[in-house]
């Protein structure tokens, strides 16, 4: 024990001697001596880069909910869908009965440009099965993602013309776009729509794109889809914003304790945007967050459109990204997103409590808010009014709505849970469209024939329930009635999506959703300008947008 005792001496001795006095008493020297105690005494060997990491880990769980830590492989996973492209091989896939089946091709992508068809089964990858052993996504597109420029060995298995055959391809990996807008057409003759899942690098030029190609097909109004979308690169909100407000706009701006207010405006007066006119209709939902809730709170606050859903999720913490020579990155809340009104996106939280904050939508469900608009409850000394119209608008925490439009869970059932969670919806309609693609493509010469035709036979449910029996799902005849709309939406919707492209999914969805339906009904009606109207006449700004100091 005397022994040890010097031995720690020696070595407390040894760090105070590289160590500055009042870096040595300051917590960041007492952590460092903690490690290295650990590391020369401590019973067993110890990894000392994880208890680094579990340390940086423990540290940020004190502090706010997005304050956040990731070693390099987490990091290069984060940032790839921002990034918008990646080094692969340009599929979209489903994994089927531990198979992947291959849904799209990525137009002049790698995959393609061999011959790979939608339909195909991967079951080998450079000699490694991956069919029928169970393996992780995640272990999959490590396989098949690679640098640009490598080859990756793969054998398909084909069905065609009901023959089944094994074919063997060599695929040179190239850069594979990820797409931020997931679908963009004409809803009717003026009516556009454009859904967006995400916000990152390339989305300021997929929007640009979609507004132009919908506005060559006249579109005079335009329902923005946020549902869902939980956000990404505040630059290209701000550069999305420049084509929907005016030249010159305050889009939104950060403030810190130790962060300096910092203003970001729309482009400069000069250029004309893309639809800074017309009728703007905004899609949200409890799961819409960050760069969403910057979009949609200042097309709110500068009265430029209708936002229709479920109040947002209440992300306006802004993080910094602070990457380490590893490849490690921690991610340090540094200050909070402000609306242009001056509205705090942020949603309260408890420093430490993790817990709590993710049980916030458990909550909102229990508490009756996504529901039941007399459910939430705004708060007075929260109340702005917004710049042009002085429309009273509440802070507290996300985005609310003009118009709310309650979730409904009635044809949600617990059969129609237990058949969607088992995979039996997808596994039902790879099979489908298997067997009747050439039919398909002849019967629908486009996705319009499609949606508007294509029925759902009862027939076809009988089969899908049929195979939810053999996967020890009890048949229950009542709640497969409730469910019986929602079931026939899901199989034709991604029939529609494998035999034709992502955007025929939507098409067919938002008939179906209860939000997409209210946002069209108001864009096409006079209610729109009945929610756009000043809450006294003689207070209103008519005259071009102001910004907000």
């Amino acid at each position: 024990m005397r022994k040890l005792l010097i031995t720690l001496i020696t070595l407390t001795a040894a760090i105070c001697a590289f160590m500055p006095r009042a870096q040595f008493m300051s917590p960041s020297g007492k952590l460092r001596m903690a490690e290295a105690a650990i590391a020369q005494f401590y019973i067993d060997s110890v990894n000392e880069d994880k208890l680094v990491e579990d340390a940086i880990r423990g540290m940020l769980e004190k502090l706010d909910p997005h304050s956040a830590y990731s070693n390099a492989e987490e990091t290069r996973e984060l940032n790839e869908p921002l990034q918008g492209n990646f080094s692969g091989i340009g599929i979209t896939f489903n994994m089927s009965q531990d198979t992947l089946y291959v849904i799209q091709t990525v137009s002049g992508g790698p995959a393609e440009r061999v011959g790979i068809l939608a339909g195909d089964r991967i079951i080998e990858v450079n000699d490694t099965v991956i069919a029928g052993v169970e393996m992780k996504n995640s272990n999959i597109m490590k396989r098949l993602r690679g640098p640009k420029g490598t080859n990756v060995d793969v054998k398909v298995l084909r069905r065609q013309a009901g023959m089944t055959d094994t074919v063997d391809f060599t695929i040179t990996r190239a850069d594979i776009p990820i797409y931020s807008v997931d679908a963009s057409y004409m809803v009717d003759l003026t009516t556009g729509y454009i859904r967006l899942n995400r916000f990152a690098a390339e989305t300021p030029r997929e929007m640009t794109d979609a507004l132009k190609k919908l506005r060559e097909q006249g579109m005079e109004n335009l329902i923005l889809d946020l549902v869902d979308n939980g956000g990404g690169y505040l630059n290209a909100s701000i550069e999305l914003l420049g084509e929907l407000l005016e030249p010159g706009s305050l889009a939104v701006f950060t403030e810190g304790l130790k962060s300096p207010r910092n203003d970001n405006y729309t482009i400069p007066a000069g250029r004309t945007p893309l639809f800074n006119d017309g009728r703007l209709v905004v899609m949200v939902n409890q799961y819409s967050a960050s760069a969403s809730e910057i979009t949609s709170g200042a097309i709110q606050d500068h009265d430029r459109g209708v936002i229709v859903g479920r109040r947002t999720f209440g992300k306006g913490l802004v993080q910094r990204p602070l990457p380490f020579p590893d490849g490690s990155m921690m991610r340090l809340t540094v200050a909070h997103y402000y609306t242009p009104t001056g509205r705090d996106i942020q949603k309260p939280y408890t420093k430490g409590d993790q817990q709590g904050y993710a049980e916030d939508m458990l909550d909102r469900f229990n508490r009756g808010e996504l529901m039941h608009q007399d459910s939430i409850h705004y708060i007075d000394s929260l109340r702005v009014n917004t710049l042009r119209l002085n429309r009273p608008i509440y802070g507290g925490g996300g985005i609310s709505p003009d118009k709310f439009v309650p979730l409904d869970t009635t044809e949600f059932t617990k059969y129609y849970r237990n058949v969607l969670a088992k995979g039996l919806i997808n596994r039902y309609v790879i099979n489908y469209v298997d067997k009747n693609r050439n039919q398909l493509l002849n019967d629908y010469k486009t996705d319009t024939d499609y949606v508007e035709n294509f029925k759902v036979t009862p027939a076809m449910l009988e089969e899908l329930y049929h195979l939810a029996e053999a996967e020890k799902i009890e048949f229950d005849a009542e709640q497969a009635q409730l469910s019986t709309p929602l079931f026939s939406m899901v199989i034709k919707a991604l029939i529609g999506r494998d035999v034709f492209d992502n955007a025929t999914y939507y098409k067919v969805y938002n008939r179906h959703d209860p939000i997409f339906r209210e946002a069209y009904r108001i864009i096409t009606s006079d209610e729109y300008d009945t929610l756009l109207s000043p809450a006294d006449p003689a207070d209103a700004n008519i005259s071009p947008l102001r910004k907000a100091s």
